[in-house]
């Protein structure tokens, strides 16, 4: 069982909470907790010196009651295995919630990737996607990048999978560069996803995103993309932050400048930003911008960093209208409490941040139809998905007098659990 500040006890208390409207089966719950697979891996790698220094991978697949699973590969320092069960889990809830034939898986490999060269790193792929082939496969499990992999990641890993079979797989894998069966909007999906979703929060609380003010906690692929489309919509980003520190602006960022600043630049980060836009501030240091960054009274607060950012320690000081979650895990169980409580509207993770594995499951479809779309048609069809979600999980928001993360929650246990009676308990 998980320690009492590991991700995967939230996972556990949001199965009861959800249960307590749904009040399934006593063993469906308990399938429903647990994830159905699990692998652990040694990873010895060569470095570019010649030491062989050895990793560790997992790769868990916690239900596909509904279809094979989908989930994304972390490389990050401090990665545990409790760490992907409940990623993988949310992957689950987050494929139910917007109605996707997928179940949920994640893996990752604990490394620090800032340490390691593009070679060491091409190598690391390689092994840890040998390392799970029995796992994966179009029809098994699809992975998909996450914190600190990207389309470059995913074009190795395919390419080492289609070795071992002896012809090309596009399908194994989603978030490819185009030009080897990755899909045209895929990078900016997630933050796209986020943009429709706050959207539709905004206009349930009556507020006009065109006059909405946001700060975007994590300006990586996600939170950039995501502060540039509100940027686009109209809504006034003041405040943005990453590992350098946060950039501050009540009269609004210049958006296209700050991203195309963090694109082109050789550390990837926003420090320096502030010098290039009159009344910017810089406040150096995560913890010190995350925390200023997070207290404002903005319309709109977009936390797409990492989990664990709002709790039950800071959850109070909040001022945002509505929390829209681009990260995995940012609200603690304790703050969520807090939040509705206050009135503050938050979208789940499992609903805002769908975007990605929506069209990563659109990037599949295109695979296996060797039959692609042009960039407009996903984002229409990644709006359609966005909004029907968002307006049924409001629905049963209203219905049961309950949080948003609730009724997502219960949307997506009552689809898992029909598949799972459905299919029956073999043998």
């Amino acid at each position: 069982m998980a320690h009492k500040n590991d991700l995967f006890t939230n996972v556990i208390e949001q199965i009861d909470k959800a249960n307590r409207i749904l009040k399934l089966e006593a063993g469906i719950v308990e399938i429903l907790k647990q994830p159905q697979r699990e692998l652990i891996v040694s990873l010895p790698i060569k470095m570019d010196d010649g030491r062989v220094r050895v990793f560790e991978g997992f790769r868990v697949q916690h239900n596909y009651a509904r279809g094979p699973t989908k989930g994304g590969i972390r490389y990050h320092s401090e990665l545990s295995l409790d760490d992907v069960r409940a990623l993988a889990a949310w992957m689950t809830w987050k494929c139910a919630v917007v109605n996707i034939p997928y179940g949920g898986a994640m893996g990752g490999v604990i490394c620090d990737p800032s340490t390691m060269t593009s070679r060491e790193l091409e190598r690391l792929t390689r092994r840890y996607a040998y390392m799970i082939l029995p796992l994966i496969g179009p029809e098994k499990d699809i992975p998909a990048p996450d914190v600190s992999t990207n389309a470059q990641t995913m074009a190795w890993f395919m390419d080492t999978f289609s070795m071992f079979q002896g012809y090309s797989v596009p399908g194994v894998v989603t978030g490819k560069p185009v030009s080897l069966g990755g899909s045209k909007g895929r990078t900016e999906s997630t933050g796209n996803g986020l943009m429709f979703v706050a959207r539709e929060a905004l206009k349930h609380k009556g507020i006009s995103m065109d006059s909405a003010s946001c700060a975007v906690q994590g300006f990586g692929n996600v939170g950039s993309h995501a502060a540039l489309f509100m940027h686009q919509k109209g809504s006034k980003v003041v405040a943005i932050s990453d590992l350098s520190g946060g950039i501050f602006n009540p009269d609004g960022i210049d958006l296209p400048a700050a991203f195309d600043y963090v694109k082109t630049g050789k550390s990837g980060l926003i420090k320096g930003f502030e010098k290039l836009q009159n009344g910017c501030t810089f406040v150096k240091g995560a913890a010190a911008a995350t925390k200023q960054l997070l207290e404002l009274p903005v319309d709109v607060l977009i936390p797409a960093a990492l989990e664990h950012q709002i709790t039950g320690e800071n959850a109070d000081r909040i001022k945002a209208k509505v929390i829209v979650e681009g990260a995995d895990g940012p609200t603690t169980s304790e703050a969520d409490e807090i939040l509705f409580k206050k009135g503050v509207f938050v979208v789940p993770d499992i609903l805002a941040n769908a975007g990605g594995v929506t069209v990563s499951y659109f990037e599949w479809v295109q695979d296996l139809q060797a039959h692609f779309w042009s960039e407009h048609e996903v984002r229409v069809k990644l709006r359609d998905v966005m909004v029907a979600a968002f307006e049924n999980v409001l629905e049963l928001s209203k219905k049961h007098d309950v949080d948003m993360r609730t009724a997502a929650s219960c949307i997506a246990l009552k689809r898992v659990a029909d598949a799972i009676t459905m299919r029956g308990i073999f043998p």
